[in-house]
């Protein structure tokens, strides 16, 4: 948790030779300028190793706000709009091509997604204001990564480390929500899934349901207890016993029922489209899980402090079954009971190797941790039921029935159009010198994204082999 997308790549395009701008003509090479830059650094980004990437969002980040403002100024020439900053008039030469790599949608195991064309602008403001979104996602990320390593934590360093993510999650969320709505009342037509409005809606409220969680997690003590039981640096238990403050458990409850239920309306938005990647589609359920699982792990401790024990261990293991948890009854043989404990233990310890290895951990959603706190508390109350309380334990399928509603914590704000200064769209009015060029990259494109008819290497053969293999008329296998 949050989720890793990964950020789209992009060919290179140039606006002078498709667009044209009698009032300010420097726009239009200024704005290919950043977008050759910004398709730079996606490229090296891309190419970067996955434990590297982390350190270079900050660049992808700079790149991308730079760009947005020229973005956004030639979206408002061609719509003939009044900026804040003055008036440009763009004029439409030929159709404006662009290619993008899409990320969400569903490919061969193993490859990426074949790259798709784009006739209009609203695909490039598309793909562009998206890897925004994707970028400040990344970026949480980074930030909760500090929670999962084996140094203990102070309180107030896992404040600022939730409190930047959850920031983070929201700008993303209002971005989505923002291409939602620019969607809805757009008639552009584009040529892939992963830009209408179904996806934008289900990425805001993925975003939203986490920014939620996060908000839980900030002032929950149990997931920090459980990695203080399990991080073998920490040696504070020598010196006191770990305290378990008291939580305000039913609010948290009832938000936690508001994250599942943003990530149950993301789920229902994209478990229908087969062309996006199932990946996300398992990860917006197993999301879905794991804020149910929260809920009733909270109903459970509510139900302790009022002293009744029964109803809290039946909440947890109403919590066991939302999140999946397989519960095997006393009738089942010793073999099932040591299979399923061994499948368990090889998951958790797969999920452990991937935070150390800063790879693709979180992709459960925090299933794995959730049900950690879960048997924790379980395990603490059976004792205490068995010998102090003897208190009944009630069904937990009549329980689940009494959740309550959700409860919202968060309003994400509208997101603000980026648009340039006055002066330095003044300066746009002046005609470019015949000495300025394009940058285009200092990253040339890979294979895949060389124009149509591209004649790669035979697979296999030394560099050179195919102009001697196309001259002597022979195939290679």
């Amino acid at each position: 948790m949050p989720f890793l997308f990964a950020l789209p790549t992009t060919s290179h395009v140039s606006f002078v030779n498709h667009l044209r701008s009698d009032t300010h003509p420097s726009l239009l090479l200024t704005a290919t300028t950043y977008r050759g830059v910004l398709r730079d650094g996606l490229k090296r980004h891309k190419r970067l190793h996955p434990s590297s990437q982390a350190s270079n969002l900050s660049n992808v980040l700079s790149s991308l706000t730079d760009y947005l403002p020229y973005l956004f100024a030639l979206d408002a020439g061609l719509n003939a709009k009044c900026t804040s900053s003055g008036e440009a008039v763009v004029i439409s030469q030929r159709e404006l091509v662009v290619v993008w790599r899409p990320t969400l949608t569903a490919s061969i195991p193993g490859q990426e997604a074949a790259r798709v064309k784009g006739r209009n602008f609203e695909f490039e403001m598309a793909f562009v204001l998206s890897s925004l979104a994707y970028t400040y996602t990344l970026l949480a990320r980074t930030q909760l990564r500090i929670l999962f390593g084996q140094i203990a934590l102070t309180a107030d360093q896992r404040i600022t480390a939730i409190t930047s993510a959850t920031k983070s999650l929201l700008s993303a969320c209002s971005i989505h929500n923002y291409l939602l709505s620019r969607s809805e009342q757009s008639s552009a037509v584009l040529p892939i899934a992963e830009c209408t409005s179904s996806v934008f809606g289900a990425l805001a409220s993925l975003a939203l349901a986490e920014a939620t969680l996060l908000a839980v997690l900030k002032d929950d003590p149990y997931p920090a207890a459980v990695a203080r039981e399990r991080n073998k640096n920490d040696t504070e238990w020598m010196i006191k016993s770990p305290e378990i403050p008291k939580v305000r458990a039913h609010l948290f409850a009832r938000l936690c029922v508001a994250a599942a239920d943003h990530a149950g309306r993301a789920y229902s938005l994209l478990v229908n489209l087969n062309s996006i990647d199932r990946t996300l589609v398992r990860y917006l359920d197993d999301l879905r899980r794991t804020a149910r699982g929260k809920a009733c792990r909270f109903l459970a401790i509510d139900a302790d402090l009022s002293g009744k024990t029964g109803d809290a261990i039946a909440w947890l293991r109403g919590g066991k079954k939302e999140l999946g948890a397989s519960t095997l009854d006393s009738h089942e043989s010793n073999k099932s009971r040591r299979f399923a404990k061994f499948k368990k233990d090889w998951t958790e310890k797969r999920e452990d190797k991937r935070i150390e290895k800063d790879g693709e951990w979180g992709m459960d959603a925090g299933r794995i941790e959730e049900g950690r706190v879960i048997e924790m508390l379980e395990k603490k109350w059976t004792k205490q039921n068995d010998t102090v309380n003897y208190q009944i334990i009630p069904p937990t399928e009549p329980l689940l029935a009494t959740m309550p509603s959700g409860r919202e914590i968060h309003s994400p704000k509208s997101f603000v159009v980026p648009s340039l200064d006055a002066e330095v769209l003044s300066r746009m009015r002046a005609p470019p010198s015949p000495s300025e060029a394009v940058f285009s990259g200092g990253v040339s494109d890979s294979e895949e994204d060389e124009a149509p008819g591209y004649d790669k290497e035979p697979v296999g053969a030394y560099p050179g082999a195919k102009a001697e293999l196309h001259a002597s008329g022979t195939t290679y296998y």
